[in-house]
Order: C-alpha cells, then sequence, then structure tokens
C-alpha cells in the first residue's frame, strides 16, 4: 500500500527484455533502502525488487504489467518517480494507493496558471465513473486532486512542490501516464450492485 506521495526521482539505467517481460535497473538511492522481495512503486506501479544496493534496485515487469501500465515504453535514462511502501506509523499525506494501475492516459495539454501547472488527461471511458471533482487520482503514483472533470478525461493542477519532486514537473501533449482511481469508489461500487435488483 502507498499514498502516492513520490519518494524521489530514479533513471532507468538498464532494460533487459525478454520472451516473458523486461527487467528493470533503476539507479536510485532508494536502492539503500531495499532488499529483494521488497515492494516498491515505480511510476505507480507497485513491483518487486528482485536484487537492491546503495546505487538501485532490479525488477521484474511482466506481460501483463506492460499491457496495462505506461511502463513498456520506458528506455535507458527516462526518469520514474518512486516510492516505498507505507508503514503502520506512517502519516496518510495523499490517499491509499495500491501500485495497481487500472488504465493508461494521455496528457493532452498543459497550461501554466500563475506558480500551478495545469494538466488535461484523456482516460479509458472504463474509468471515468469513478473520476470525481476534488476526488482522489493516483497520475503516474503521484497523488492528485481531481480539479475538473468531462466525458473523456479530467483536469489536474499541479503545485511548484510536485512540479519539482515528480517527472509530472517535465510532462509534455502526448506523454502516456499510468491512472489509479480511488479504489474506494470501486468498493462502493460493487457493494450497490449487489443490492439493487436486475
Amino acid at each position: 500500500m502507498f499514498t502516492g506521495l513520490v519518494h524521489q526521482r530514479g533513471s532507468v539505467q538498464e532494460l533487459e527484455r525478454g520472451e516473458q517481460g523486461v527487467r528493470l535497473r533503476i539507479r536510485s538511492r532508494l536502492g539503500a533502502e531495499l532488499a529483494a522481495g521488497d515492494s516498491v512503486a515505480v511510476n505507480g506501479v507497485c513491483l518487486t525488487a528482485v536484487e537492491a544496493h546503495d546505487q538501485g534496485f532490479a525488477a521484474d515487469v511482466i506481460a501483463e504489467t506492460l499491457r496495462r501500465s505506461s511502463l513498456g515504453p520506458l528506455d535507458v535514462g527516462h526518469e520514474v518517480n518512486l516510492e516505498l511502501p507505507l508503514r503502520p506509523s506512517d502519516r496518510i499525506g495523499g490517499h491509499l494507493v495500491q501500485g495497481h494501475v487500472d488504465g493508461v492516459g494521455v496528457i493532452e495539454s498543459v497550461d501554466e496558471e500563475g506558480q500551478a501547472r495545469t494538466l488535461r488527461v484523456s482516460a479509458p471511458s472504463e474509468l471515468m465513473p469513478y473520476v470525481v471533482e476534488k476526488g482522489s487520482i493516483a497520475v503516474d503514483g503521484v497523488s492528485l486532486t481531481v480539479a475538473a472533470v468531462g466525458d473523456e478525461g479530467f483536469t489536474i493542477s499541479l503545485i511548484p512542490e510536485t512540479l519539482a519532486r515528480t517527472t509530472l514537473g517535465g510532462a509534455a501533449p502526448g506523454r502516456s501516464v499510468n491512472i489509479e482511481v480511488d479504489v474506494l469508489a470501486k468498493y462502493v461500487e460493487k457493494l450497490v450492485a449487489g443490492r439493487v435488483p436486475a
């Protein structure tokens, strides 16, 4: 479980592509806090470290994850958002994020708005019922508040701290992003659907 508060950015050091997926090697000081078997969120995708050292870590990305997320197009040198799992004693400064990507969206536009930057993100239609104005959403693993909702996407506003600490600061139109909707909305839908006669 994560909170969507990015601990730091890392960079892709190496990609080992095989028939079953990709071994992703990330350069990051967070490697010193990981051991083989530990979870780590990479652009909002929960992965398991298969090796770790002071300068970084490696994780395997299976075919299913490559299909469902934006990790497939990563290349050497690309920056990624990194977050360690939530500890029971931690504050939940963002919202509860599972690291299970619901779909991939595309940044449609980027606009400056004073100190903030507004991003318009298109999203798969099946996710839109779970996106509400002023609700929580994770974009590339970053916990954000939805500023506005349209028929085919949503708008988020990024404060200077988010722009500086995450890869969203360099986001441009056309970039694919991982989207995870608030899991509570999905549970509510399932509970209500079970009680409403067909």
